[in-house]
């Protein structure tokens, strides 16, 4: 068996499409269906099923699926013991939530970077849960612990949440001196239907009622706090980039939620990423230490 038509058939399944495939490993997609074709003529079996929603794995390739993880990890790992134990180089690929991707990640990651000269970041800041059997990302943070799948889970650190708002608006409207007095406040927060993990209905939580400022960007959420349009549930960590922002009841109202980092179970052997996700996860709790300090 051929390890590259292992890495197309891959690059097929994670992707559910010739073209998509082709266009992640720059071939053409003619050249990826007929490598896909000649491999499962080797295997004696067929791998994918073709539908006009894409390619869908079949049982056969599902059960091959796990086998050429562990085989791209293999080589992976190959390539790291020859190249030696300098500093961290190639592209890695961080999915996270933009609360973090926006106020946490860029300095910790400026300074990974500023010490492996070699070494490409991607942040995809998206509102969702990443697939990283899908290679959508290679590691991701997230704010609940996955509890099904080939995954690692390590808990990074805990941080804090508080209601802000601008002096402006405060100033304007009625006192606010107990969670009750704000249904008489315009709220800033989360789009209802788009919370995509129960640990982000923070305004529920505190028994809030109707949102009439909703975002899924936590960074228009700010923005809207920022110019005096309502008020709404701050991270601590994201304070500092908006000091003129106040905390609102904070005796009242505090909560506490915790990042975690996800990697895929056959990532373990990968010495590179390790050491990333090592510097990673120190760097963030460094970094969160110093901006909840700050407020």
């Amino acid at each position: 068996m051929d390890w590259d038509d292992l890495r197309i058939f891959l690059a097929v399944a994670r992707s559910e499409s010739l073209s998509a495939a082709g266009k992640r490993l720059k071939i053409d997609p003619a050249t990826v269906g007929r490598r896909i074709a000649r491999l499962e003529e080797a295997m004696g079996a067929r791998l994918f099923a073709k539908s006009p929603q894409g390619y869908a794995l079949t049982e056969e390739g599902t059960r091959l699926l796990s086998h050429a993880e562990r085989a791209e990890s293999a080589m992976e790992g190959a390539r790291e013991a020859l190249s030696g134990p300098e500093g961290l180089s190639g592209q890695i690929r961080i999915g996270a939530p933009d609360g973090c991707a926006n106020y946490l990640l860029p300095q910790v990651l400026a300074a990974i970077c500023d010490a492996n000269p070699g070494l490409e970041v991607q942040i995809v800041a998206l509102p969702r849960v990443f697939n990283l059997s899908k290679r959508e990302a290679d590691m991701a943070i997230a704010v609940s612990r996955p509890t099904a799948g080939r995954l690692t889970v390590q808990k990074l650190t805990d941080y804090r949440l508080h209601l802000a708002a601008h002096p402006d608006y405060l100033s304007r409207h009625d006192p606010i001196r107990a969670p009750e007095d704000l249904r008489a406040h315009r709220l800033i927060g989360y789009i209802p239907d788009m919370i995509f993990d129960k640990e982000l209905d923070y305004l529920s939580e505190i028994g809030a009622g109707q949102v009439p400022l909703a975002s899924n960007s936590v960074s228009v959420q700010l923005n809207w706090l920022r110019c005096g349009a309502g008020v709404g549930i701050v991270h601590d960590f994201a304070l500092p980039a908006a000091p003129e922002l106040v905390r609102v009841i904070p005796d009242r109202i505090s909560l506490t939620r915790a990042f975690w980092l996800i990697r895929h179970a056959d990532d373990g052997r990968v010495e590179r990423l390790n050491r990333f996700a090592d510097l990673l996860a120190s760097g963030i709790r460094a970094e969160m230490a110093r901006l909840e300090r700050a407020v």
